[in-house]
């Protein structure tokens, strides 16, 4: 039963990327192409001339039947792969992708950590010896002569 609801949740939320996929719209690619002259802003923040062209241009691929990648790649091959707000998740851009999640698994790793040293219970130290010589502790009959010099230079 778990699994079929499950299966539900992927199919519900696979649903509307797909269709944006198939049938995209301006809006579908306005936030996630960049105007080709007002870098960094996306198409959507842009109203400048070139902006304004490149929709034109995604309008009419739209109109044509192009997919959301297909018109993606026309764009790419216009004008560099710049024109993305997001880069490629394949080759050395990977790492665009990776190295944020691996800086932020690392340190929660290393808090992890920390806080699992602050936390453990220590052993408790060693009571100090009153009296030592050389590091070893004193046996009885030592410790009764050094008392008995030490109440001699006291009285």
């Amino acid at each position: 039963m778990r699994l079929v609801a499950i299966l539900v949740a992927v199919l519900f939320l696979a649903a509307p990327a797909a269709a944006s996929e198939q049938h995209p719209t301006l809006a579908d690619l306005e936030d996630e192409v960049l105007c080709p002259v007002c870098y960094p802003e996306t198409l959507a923040q842009s109203s400048s001339p070139a902006a304004q062209q490149v929709k034109r241009f995604i309008s009419g691929r739209i109109a044509a039947g192009d997919t959301k990648s297909e018109i993606k790649r026309k764009l790419v091959a216009d004008y560099g792969p710049k024109i993305l707000a997001s880069p490629s998740k394949h080759g050395f851009n990977l790492l665009a992708w990776a190295l944020p999640l691996v800086g932020v698994l690392g340190g929660a790793a290393v808090l992890a950590l920390l806080a699992w040293r602050w936390t453990r219970v220590r052993d408790p130290e060693p009571e100090p010896q009153q009296w030592a010589l050389n590091g070893h502790p004193l046996g009885p009959e030592e410790e009764r002569r050094l008392d008995e010099e030490l109440a001699r230079f006291d009285g």
